[in-house]
């Protein structure tokens, strides 16, 4: 009898393990290698990394201006939107270690204290300090599945904070060459205002020798207001620009030094799109992790359909026991296991389990979302790269030779060979092209910042 009665409770053992075996309660989550786009999304993680690759350089190796450096390194170090990400990363963090304890017992300690008094009698005081010590026994892995879905909120909130930071650094490295073109164009519609004083005062000039009608010094006039008109407009942008760069330092408003320059495009960037570019990205890691979670709260729901032991033991030491008191003091121990089984909520845990499943097939679905959405947001950057290169090399050509039809219409009106219509279209055509390439660069520069943000750069 003694036999069977070990026996026992090992069949019921074993079975529980089947059971949890075969229901995969139990079962790590893992990048499915089955669904389409996700495969090769897994077989890139599995891929050494090329540390060469854009969206794997630091930041410092692509943003080599040193006054830019020293902005982003501001911008990391107090933005308050980054400082939040931080936050909500040790936020997870803590959440995950109070899922770890979890797994250990809970114990309470709970002094108290009462009197008894009957008929005549004395008041009798009795005091008690009871122990409770409480363990709930993972059988079937609610703790087990409450805690990995932790560890990945926890790596969720790593990678959103890394999306904050390439979205600061590329924030800050726009609204730097921002302030670059939009002080390039101030010095250019400058220059510009100089040359069109001399345009008027060489058309009053010939005015007075009977060469032009008043027709011609007052065209000239109306394009030197125009140029004049369109420098407080700059200049308003520039106060803007740099009212946005000190929000991303988090500092009050103030101007900002910058330094003219192109940003280079590192050689180690293809034609395509390979998916280790898209497996380093933020977001797509980010939506896996909202698949993760929704795969452990799917396990979870399956486990609520088997019971939870739960074991207490008590040890007190007093002289109040069970309402009464007692004297002398004296020792009570009391060990007891409750076994909780869910057979009224059936229904419930059915409609709970559909609702995780469904929630689950929504998450893979935004997971493939998120790798069509990112390989789009990389491939239109690479064209717009290529775009804005082909288009600065044609509109830096045709700027130079509107520079040189500016100087031969000057020498020709000196020589009567010219009229004043062609000089004022030629000094209209040459401002339009200089502003044009100034917003070509601009958005060349726009584009190599945005490649490097989609490629997940920042790390």
């Amino acid at each position: 009898m003694r036999n069977n009665r070990y026996f026992s409770p090992l069949l019921v053992m074993v079975a529980i393990a089947a059971i949890t075996a075969s229901c995969g309660l139990y079962k790590k989550y893992e990048t499915p290698a089955d669904v389409p786009l996700i495969d090769k999304y897994a077989q890139a993680l599995q891929a050494p990394v090329d540390s060469s690759e854009l969206g794997n350089l630091r930041w410092q190796e692509v943003f080599t201006d040193p006054l830019l450096r020293s902005y982003i390194a501001q911008a990391i170090d107090s933005n308050t939107n980054l400082q939040n990400a931080k936050l909500n990363v040790d936020i997870a963090q803590a959440r995950l270690q109070g899922a770890k304890l979890s797994f250990f017992p809970s114990i309470t300690f709970n002094p108290n204290g009462a009197g008894n008094k009957m008929s005549d009698f004395d008041m009798d005081w009795g005091w008690q300090l009871p122990l409770t010590v409480s363990w709930q026994v993972d059988i079937f892995g609610q703790l087990t599945n409450t805690k990995r879905s932790a560890e990945s909120v926890v790596i969720q909130s790593d990678a959103y904070r890394q999306a904050v930071q390439s979205q600061i650094i590329a924030a800050v490295a726009s609204t730097y060459y921002t302030l670059v073109s939009l002080h390039n164009q101030l010095d250019i519609y400058t220059e510009n205002l100089g040359l069109w004083e001399k345009t008027v005062q060489m058309m009053r000039d010939m005015k007075e020798s009977g060469r032009y009608t008043e027709v011609a010094v007052v065209q000239a006039e109306a394009n030197y207001y125009s140029v004049r008109a369109a420098i407080p407009d700059i200049r308003q942008g520039i106060a803007q620009a740099e009212n946005t760069m000190s929000l991303l330092l988090n500092v009050a408003p103030r101007q900002w030094q910058v330094s003219d320059g192109e940003l280079n495009l590192p050689e180690k960037i293809v034609g395509g799109v390979p998916m280790s570019y898209l497996a380093a990205r933020p977001d797509v890691r980010a939506a896996e992790q909202d698949f993760a979670q929704a795969y452990y709260a799917t396990n979870i729901a399956r486990a609520n359909f088997y019971p939870q032991l739960t074991l207490n033991a008590t040890g007190a030491y007093g002289t109040l026991m069970g309402g009464s008191v007692i004297d002398p003091a004296k020792w009570l121990l009391n060990l007891a296991g409750s076994l909780t089984a869910p057979f009224f909520s059936r229904g419930k845990n059915i409609a709970t389990l559909k609702a995780a499943k469904l929630a689950q097939q929504q998450a893979l679905n935004n997971f493939q979302y998120s790798i069509l959405n990112a390989s789009a947001e990389v491939r239109s950057a690479l064209v717009d790269i290529a775009t804005y290169r082909e288009k600065q090399v044609n509109v830096n050509a045709q700027r130079e030779c509107l520079t040189k039809a500016v100087e031969f219409n000057q020498d020709l009106m000196n020589l009567a060979n010219a009229t004043y219509l062609e000089v004022i279209s030629a000094q209209q055509s040459l401002l339009q092209a200089q502003i044009q390439l100034e917003n070509v660069k601009l958005n060349n520069n726009l584009s190599v910042i945005n490649l490097y943000q989609v490629l997940g750069g920042g790390r």
